[in-house]
């Protein structure tokens, strides 16, 4: 009942053809007649309140410190009525810090755009020391991961007539010096990996061509991808290369000004960072680097060049425990910030190397009920900082950004207002059991009084893979078309995520990423046992692969929804390495061309489960003509499987977006459209 059939068989293989006129012909159809049947008077006035909720005056401007000669400089991106595509532009700490600060415009993307007749999408800048008068303008069109990259004077706030410039590919640079850079890059014969990504790096000198650039490095063509890294610090000059031969090992070397490459002799799948003197490892699995095992999850460290020399003996600088993992973590100049979850809540040490070993102590001053990020306000060279900046939000706790300075209580610089009423509303913890008796915590955002009557409509979020955690945030837009108008939102910390470290993580990968699926059913069982929602109040949302997540939920347990939201989904396991980056997740999934492995992937694919016969929740399903990591096929065809199985099914496909929105006006236009489908399918139809 679950074998696929060949895929010469496949009738909508078509649907893979994202620019065909035939494809595109059908995706206008369906278009239309999801907008016919959703975008009401409900639906233009979220869209109108989204609208004004992301491109508010009042929202917090995010900064990244780039230090130049004359003093150093807060960068932000901002998107506004105006500016849908962003002004890049800076200011300085001093000014950042006062209510209105000063701004110095650096590029108007808008403007770009529409000079060059082109649909720009900011996608960053890289500068070079120690002047960061130059950089590198990263450029998406329509969003797509692919990218242009183009030189750009900063003093003269324009690019370089005759500079660098890289033609659109899934790639990156980097600066060896003013005239050199290192490029990662996919273009020419021979230089890709299977999954689309470069598989070497070369050294291009100012004014030769491209195709002329030695290769200074070269992965294997099953590769996931290369990668290069320059530090430009005084005294601490390093090259580093390596390949990445799954989506989470690397085979990384330090280059010496002759060229040789020698290995960096780490785990595969750790984190690895070195900063001025240290090497920091983030372990995912236990290592035994001397006489002494560290456990997976610690975090350890040592001088790099005595590691080079031979050294091993590590500081222990986080240890896990039950339910506490580590986050992340970040260097200033000369402390480490480490982020830390203990059941969920979040924790920041900080670490600082001393003559007696690493005094290490908890941060002051940060909630328990929210969640927190710490990154460094800047640590280039010689206006290198000790500053961090820390964020703190929640699900009803509007964000907010600090100052952490050596010595004092955090500075609060900014502070987003509420954007809906979240009066009456709590957050609350709860557990269900799954099959195997492992407790899956999920949040609840509801009413303190809600009804346990199974009348609530309830929205249930998920991910559940590549250790990626699903954390607290403040709910802006759920918040105002959802929960200030009665409504639940769940969201499940199920296995595959990160929640708990790399064993939970590993727990719901491969052969083990049904018992993911399985421990989101088992919440959205223990909502209804619980009395929150029964079956045709509760709906199921995730994208990407929560997309799958919820497909999976509408191809195996139908029963437990009334609606599916599936945005940007792999829901094709059979072709998914096939198409696009797919063959960079193997390591998450499995390989479908290995019978062993499409033997326990068969079970988890939508596309291939759906069957006449059964009765399935209606279901939203959004992708984007421009993404070019999950393809957009995948959402195409089961829409077209399940309409031809007689089901209810609306499709969107802008097309641009990428691997998601590119601005606040299509994100308005496509949140606004799934709270449509959700009152439509599961209630709440004010």
């Amino acid at each position: 009942m679950n074998e696929a059939k060949p895929e010469g068989d496949d009738p909508y293989l078509w649907l893979e053809d994202v620019q065909g006129a035939k494809a595109l012909a059908w995706v206008a159809a369906h278009n239309a007649e999801t907008v016919a049947a959703l975008c009401g008077p409900d639906f233009e006035r979220d869209r109108e309140a989204f609208r004004a909720i992301l491109s508010a005056p009042d929202k917090i401007p995010f900064v990244s410190k780039i230090g130049s000669k004359t003093g150093a400089f807060l960068y932000n991106l901002w998107q506004d009525a105006d500016h849908i595509r962003g002004l890049w532009r800076r200011t300085t700490l001093a000014s950042y810090r006062t209510p209105t600060p000063t701004w110095t415009t650096m590029l108007d993307v808008d403007a770009l755009g529409e000079s060059e007749r082109e649909d720009w999408v900011w996608h960053g800048c890289t500068t070079l020391p120690p002047d960061h008068r130059r950089g590198l303008v990263v450029l998406s069109r329509g969003g797509a991961d692919a990218s242009v990259i183009r030189e750009f004077d900063l003093d003269a706030r324009a690019f370089v007539p005759d500079g660098f410039v890289l033609p659109e590919a899934k790639h990156s640079a980097e600066w060896a010096d003013a005239d050199t850079l290192l490029v990662e890059s996919p273009l020419g014969d021979g230089h890709a990996t299977t999954s689309g990504y470069a598989r070497t790096v070369r050294r291009w000198r100012r004014g030769e061509p491209f195709a002329a650039a030695e290769t200074l490095f070269e992965g294997r063509e099953s590769d996931v991808s290369v990668f290069a890294s320059v530090d430009h610090e005084p005294g601490f000059e390093r090259t580093f290369v390596g390949r990445r031969f799954s989506f989470f090992d690397v085979e990384p070397f330090l280059v010496d000004p002759a060229g040789t490459q020698r290995r960096i002799e780490v785990p595969s799948d750790a984190t690895f960072e070195v900063h001025r003197e240290w090497l920091t490892l983030r372990l995912r699995s236990p290592w035994r680097p001397k006489d002494r095992e560290f456990a997976a999850d610690s975090l350890i460290a040592v001088r790099f060049d005595a590691f080079m020399a031979g050294e091993r003996d590590f500081d222990l600088l986080f240890e896990p425990a039950e339910r506490r993992t580590i986050k992340g973590f970040s260097w200033s100049k000369n402390r480490l910030a480490i982020g830390v979850l203990d059941n969920l809540h979040s924790r920041i040490l900080l670490a600082e190397p001393a003559a007696d070993g690493w005094r290490i102590a908890p941060l002051a001053g940060v909630p328990e009920t929210t969640s927190a990020d710490i990154w460094c306000l800047g640590n280039d060279g010689a206006t290198a900082s000790e500053d961090f900046l820390l964020g703190l939000t929640g699900y009803l706790t509007p964000s907010s950004l600090h100052l952490v300075e050596p010595g004092k209580p955090p500075e609060l610089l900014k502070q987003s207002p509420a954007r809906f009423d979240a009066s009456g509303l709590v957050v609350t913890q709860h557990a269900a059991t799954a099959a195997d008796g492992v407790r899956i915590p999920y949040f609840q955002i509801a009413r303190k009084d809600i009804r346990l009557d199974g009348s609530t409509p309830t929205i249930l979020y998920g991910y559940g893979g590549f250790l990626v955690s699903s954390l607290p945030s403040y709910m802006a837009l759920a918040g105002k078309a959802w929960l200030e108008r009665g409504g639940a939102y769940v969201v499940a910390n199920i296995r595959g995520g990160g929640e708990f470290g790399a064993a939970w993580h590993r727990a719901g990968i491969r052969e083990r990423k049904k018992t993911s699926h399985d421990d989101f059913a088992a919440v959205a069982a223990d909502l209804a046992h619980r009395g929150v929602a029964r079956a045709k109040h509760l709906a199921c949302n995730g994208g990407s692969n929560g997309g799958l997540l919820v497909g999976n939920m509408l191809a195996r347990h139908p029963e437990l929804f009334g609606a599916v939201w599936c945005t940007i989904p792999l829901l094709d396991m059979r072709r998914y390495a096939k198409l696009l980056a797919g063959a960079s997740w193997i390591a998450e999934y499995g390989d479908p061309d290995i019978p062993e492995d499409w033997a326990f992937l068969k079970d988890i694919s939508p596309y291939q489960l759906a069957q006449a016969g059964r009765n399935y929740p209606p279901i939203l399903l959004w992708t984007s003509a421009r993404d070019d990591r999950v393809h957009p096929g995948h959402a195409r065809k089961m829409a077209a499987r399940l309409e031809a199985l007689g089901q209810q099914v609306y499709f969107y496909e802008p097309p641009q977006g990428g691997h998601g929105t590119t601005d606040f006006e299509q994100t308005a236009h496509m949140w606004a459209l799934g709270y449509a489908f959700l009152r439509r399918t599961i209630g709440m139809g004010m």
